[in-house]
């Protein structure tokens, strides 16, 4: 699902990064996720926190479907 709208980031995106390892901030400054409007940025963090829990430091090539974490409207 599309997180951030206005960078067009998905989940998959930002799990994967949390995945291996990264913090919100960092994929934040990677990726751009609530830089803009900033609509996204519970969602995002949602994502992050699911995946460091499930997932402590996996390999950023594994990309697993993840569900709304966050059950909000931000898939538009």
């Amino acid at each position: 699902m599309i997180v951030c709208v206005c960078r067009r980031i998905s989940d998959r995106d930002i799990a994967r990064h949390a995945r291996a390892g990264m913090g919100f901030d960092e994929i934040q400054f990677e990726l751009g996720v609530a830089t803009q409007c900033g609509q996204c940025e519970g969602c995002a963090r949602d994502v992050v926190a699911q995946c460091h829990a499930t997932h402590p430091v996996a390999a950023l090539h594994n990309e697993a479907v993840l569900p709304s974490p966050c059950g909000c409207a931000c898939a538009v």
